[in-house]
């Protein structure tokens, strides 16, 4: 409860550093903040046309099925490796002042979230402008099914950072991670054609589940499983729980570290 008055009291710091770190993204580049979606339609455009025209995954309207998952797992993704070092890059701002250091973490992937949020306004306008449709009392959902994303990310980035100051090569060994972590989430594929005997292991990944739902809400406009979206959330706060503790026991030592 400490860490939360603490942490509310602290609020406008985080939103100032949301605000930088938002404004300051793609500062000095000639297309500035269009990156924010071009990024990710270039990215779309390139998997389809590898799982449409190459690969064949024989999916219905692929593009859209693709684009509700990659959206979220490019938030999740940049979370954790943005994430990862967002402590160590304010080094400087550790030595010199105090603040509770989880307002740099959660500034970062709050900003990410903020990013993905922008984003969703393509996927809405696709979604429109192709005549998908969709389900109003299923879009009730969404908010929930973000949230539970949010403190997933939350929980794995507040890990990560405090984890990265001890140890600097965790960095880079997240990318990789990153991206067998992506392949490893029927993000490109549906579930369906994952072997039984894999698919323990594959409900194991917290990913999994919060994919699924965004896709039943967005691709097949229904509503998500409830069970679903309670093992979601409740690996979610899991995560966050353990998040703060690893963060709270490390951080003691940071300006040394730094």
């Amino acid at each position: 409860m400490n860490t939360i008055k603490e942490l509310y009291a602290y609020r406008q710091m985080i939103a100032s550093l949301v605000k930088k770190d938002l404004r300051g993204r793609y500062k000095g580049s000639v297309l500035g903040f269009l990156w924010t979606f071009i990024n990710p339609l270039l990215q779309l455009v390139v998997y389809t046309v590898v799982f449409s025209y190459i690969l064949k995954a024989n999916i219905d309207r692929y593009y859209l099925y693709l684009f509700v998952a990659l959206i979220p797992w490019i938030f999740f993704s940049s979370a954790l490796t943005v994430g990862a070092s967002s402590v160590v890059a304010q080094k400087d701002l550790i030595k010199k002042i105090y603040f509770p250091r989880m307002v740099i973490p959660i500034s970062y992937v709050t900003s990410c979230f903020v990013n993905m949020l922008l984003c969703f306004i393509v996927i809405f306008a696709v979604i429109l402008f192709t005549g998908a449709g969709l389900n109003p009392l299923a879009l009730l959902t969404l908010p929930i099914v973000m949230a539970v994303e949010y403190v997933m990310a939350l929980g794995i980035a507040l890990i990560a950072s405090a984890v990265t100051v001890y140890f600097r090569d965790l960095e880079h060994i997240l990318g990789i991670i990153s991206m067998m972590w992506m392949y490893m989430t029927p993000i490109m594929y549906d579930k369906s054609i994952v072997p039984e005997r894999l698919l323990p292991v594959f409900n194991l990944n917290p990913m999994t589940h919060v994919i699924e739902c965004y896709r039943t809400v967005l691709y097949n406009k229904a509503v998500p499983d409830l069970s679903t979206l309670l093992f979601a959330a409740g690996l979610g706060a899991a995560l966050l729980v353990v998040g703060c503790l690893v963060f709270n026991k490390l951080q003691r030592h940071f300006a040394e570290e730094l």
